[in-house]
């Protein structure tokens, strides 16, 4: 059987800038694109009212394949030290909330496939993770410590409505007694409610939502399959009467763009109940850089000069900055006035006070004269 094809023609000329956009889809391009094992493909259901998509029905529309990723284990570990955790779980690789800015997306020219379209519209998941997380977790020798869940890729995508591999492993993680946090710019979140309220109680939760702009367009475009903002304002305050820890990352902030909208994110978060608020300069690399660069010189060509220069101005000349420390928030007077003009916004709004921390309820694998932290 010949391999399903997603791809439109490819783009010959480099240089050459894409004339159209995907109904629901973030990348206008599928560069540097690889070759993919037998699918299968499914209708997709985003955040958005279908009236939001039926502006211009010329919008060519792009479906999603679903495909197996197998692994042997569930649990990612990192050293990096400019991120507050030590390992982490991803459900799935690629993500449907097709976010321009995304800074996962060249993990999957890995797959020999394109940080593009095929990171948005070719998702892969892990079905065995619960099963492998109970068998790590098990493990004698395991020692448990704070887990980021769905840091690379969103664990609460639009596929997880119908996988619930995010929900399998928040009940492994809950009946070990595992402390967990979630980044999401998902409604989606609200769905496992039942078991998130009763773990933050344990103090084993908390949660952020990522808010990168209030401009209902711009989020359209720029994350077309993610909620719309006012939708995760409102999960904000969902999670907050639930007993949820709850913070807000106005990130993204990208310069010329959305920075001129920090202000107002942060007033907006503090109003919505956010406990915390914070912030990271864009990041684009290696792929990134050049498909940002399409999509922005499509969707907004009036302006891609200017903060593609702010963006070099942040970065020391360049569009990206790989070093740890520098990389989330950038150097020079630009990316200075930013994290001064944030620390304002913070304290003007009562979210720069000490952070308070539950005692976590004692873990239930592993080595239980072990600690958690």
């Amino acid at each position: 059987m010949p391999i399903p094809k997603l791809r439109t023609e490819p783009i010959t000329d480099e240089n050459a800038l894409p004339d159209r956009v995907r109904k629901g889809r973030g990348a206008v391009s599928n560069r540097l694109s690889g070759r993919f094992d037998a699918p299968d493909r499914y209708e997709s259901v985003d955040e958005w009212s279908q009236s939001d998509w039926d502006e211009d029905e010329s919008i060519e529309r792009v479906k999603t394949i679903l495909g197996v990723d197998t692994a042997r284990k569930i649990i990612s570990y990192n050293q990096s030290p400019d991120v507050g955790f030590n390992r982490s779980i991803n459900p799935y690789k690629g993500c449907e909330h097709g976010c321009i800015y995304c800074f996962a997306r060249p993990t999957h020219a890995y797959l020999d496939l394109s940080p593009g379209l095929d990171f948005e519209t070719r998702i892969f998941r892990k079905p065995d993770a619960a099963k492998l997380l109970r068998q790590e977790l098990s493990h004698p020798k395991y020692t448990p410590g704070r887990l980021a869940l769905g840091i690379n890729t969103d664990a609460y995508q639009p596929t997880e409505r119908t996988e619930k591999l995010t929900r399998s492993i928040l009940e492994v993680l809950s009946e070990f007694n595992h402390p967990v946090h979630i980044v999401t710019k998902s409604a989606l979140i609200l769905r496992d409610l039942d078991l998130l309220a009763p773990m933050a109680a344990r103090g084993l939760f908390s949660a952020t939502l990522s808010i990168t702009t209030l401009d209902r367009h711009l989020s359209r475009v720029m994350e077309p399959r993610a909620a719309a903002p006012q939708k995760r304002l409102d999960t904000v305050r969902a999670l907050k009467a639930a007993g949820i820890p709850i913070s807000v990352l106005a990130a993204p902030m990208i310069p010329g763009l959305t920075d001129h909208e920090m202000e107002a994110i942060v007033k907006a978060a503090a109003e919505a109940g956010a406990e915390r608020v914070g912030y990271s300069l864009v990041r684009l690399p290696h792929e990134i850089k050049r498909l940002f660069e399409d999509w922005l010189r499509l969707n907004f060509p009036d302006r891609a000069d200017k903060v593609l220069n702010h963006i070099r101005q942040c970065r020391d000349g360049k569009l990206n900055d790989a070093n740890f420390g520098s990389r989330m928030r950038g150097t020079g007077p630009f990316a200075e006035l930013m994290a001064q003009r944030f620390a304002l916004a913070v304290k003007r709004h009562g979210l720069d006070g000490p952070r308070e921390r539950r005692e976590p309820a004692p873990f239930k694998g592993g080595d239980p004269q072990m600690s958690l932290f």
